[in-house]
């Protein structure tokens, strides 16, 4: 009986963890999904430097969450000790030890993770496109996807104080990021946005002018690869293959994103009086945003409501935004940190947990991740445009990053003669 036993735990083990790895490995795919976006919807005498940036980003991203985020992360408590302690983050003596979590192995569990510390990141990238320049944008990167997103992630997943807000009967929800992946990383974009300003151009005498990105059909594709992806980054953060939770997860997440096209489309419809490709395509974003934070804790109507008005808000957003001559290339601001706030208060106000006291534990997570993330993104950037500058010159900036910055075109056509 208990060889039995043993044998059924093992199976159970070995499924968890090929979904978890799974997951993993969908959630890897929405940095191509990024970089697709990010390329389509901006200038194509900007394409290299923009696959460029999302080429290293997941590069730096994985190996500075193995160094010092995923220590720094959990159990929650961080401390300077607890770091070096860790052996540059990485727990290898212990890794090989089967009973680290009846879902999936160490391993498993730092791959995962680590792909989420990387989207963080990602998110800032479109926001401040065609004008940063790499080498700053890097930097930056180091330190936000290394020390502030753990510390902040460690508050909620890490068993920190935003989890034991409520007591025993528990404290703010995120289930998958609105807050703690998504609106961090779009609390840097703003921080970005704000101090390099806007594209040479961009207003000019009360007017806003739309540069036109370089490919349609790309950022099509884009999207559609970060809404497969999602399925991994909300499906895996049940934390196994639980047959109920990760079907219900895997619904909620597709009927939002379904609605948010619905929402953006009628919202742009009623604001620019045409039919908008780009913002029906953020609608599906802002749909996946707003519902990751709860996507466990929905019906498939309260999902529907939830992207449909996720879907109106980035248009909204995106309109503000302009009107305060604040220059955000792909809409990360409205999709992310906009819609991440509205998922995330959406846990206290639809599903399983409704309620007031729900609400302000949400607000209060709100609160307190955005004030770390902005404040920090903002200094490190502040720091950096002191010391070496972050932005291009205008040179640069009218003839395109991709030339000086790389040597190459994203799109060369050769004429034989």
């Amino acid at each position: 009986m208990e060889e039995i036993q043993q044998a059924v735990s093992m199976n159970t083990l070995t499924i968890n963890n090929v979904w978890m790895m799974l997951a993993t490995a969908l959630v890897f795919i929405m940095h191509l999904g990024f970089a697709s976006v990010e390329a389509g919807f901006t200038q194509a005498k900007n394409t290299v430097n923009i696959l460029f940036k999302n080429t290293l980003t997941p590069a730096i991203g994985l190996i500075m969450y193995a160094l010092f985020g995923f220590a720094m992360m959990y159990p929650g408590d961080w401390t300077v000790e607890g770091v070096l302690a860790f052996g540059f983050g990485l727990d290898t003596a212990g890794a090989g030890d089967l009973t680290y979590n009846e879902g999936y192995t160490y391993w498993t569990d730092f791959l995962f993770q680590g792909m989420f510390a990387a989207t963080a990141a990602t998110i800032v990238s479109g926001a401040v496109a065609e004008r940063i320049k790499i080498s700053s944008y890097l930097v930056f990167t180091v330190f936000f996807v290394g020390f502030i997103y753990p510390i902040i992630g460690s508050w909620q997943w890490g068993g920190g104080f935003l989890s034991t807000l409520g007591g025993e009967e528990g404290g703010f929800v995120d289930f998958a990021g609105s807050t703690l992946v998504h609106s961090v990383g779009g609390w840097g974009a703003l921080a970005g946005i704000i101090l390099l300003g806007p594209r040479i151009g961009k207003y000019v005498d009360g007017k806003v002018n739309d540069f036109p990105g370089s490919s349609v059909p790309l950022s099509v594709i884009g999207v559609f690869l970060l809404w497969l992806g999602w399925f991994g980054f909300n499906g895996g953060s049940v934390l196994s293959a639980e047959p109920g939770a990760t079907s219900l997860v895997l619904v909620t997440t597709s009927l939002a994103a379904a609605a948010g096209a619905i929402g953006g489309t009628i919202m742009a419809y009623i604001i620019f009086k045409r039919l908008d490709l780009g913002m029906a395509l953020n609608g599906i974003l802002a749909g996946l945003v707003g519902i990751t934070a709860g996507a466990d804790l929905m019906s498939p109507w309260e999902a529907m409501i939830i992207g449909l008005i996720a879907g109106g808000l980035v248009v909204v957003s995106a309109v503000t935004l302009d009107k305060l001559k604040l220059d955000d290339c792909v809409g990360a601001v409205s999709v992310h940190l906009t819609c991440g706030i509205f998922g995330t208060l959406a846990v206290g106000i639809f599903g399983a947990k409704a309620g007031i006291d729900q609400f302000l534990y949400q607000l209060t997570g709100v609160a307190a991740a955005g004030a770390l993330a902005f404040g920090s993104a903002f200094l490190v950037f502040f720091i950096l445009k002191k010391v070496w500058g972050i932005r291009v010159s205008a040179e640069h900036e009218a003839s395109g990053l991709d030339a000086p910055e790389h040597g190459i075109r994203g799109y060369t056509i050769i004429f034989d003669e």
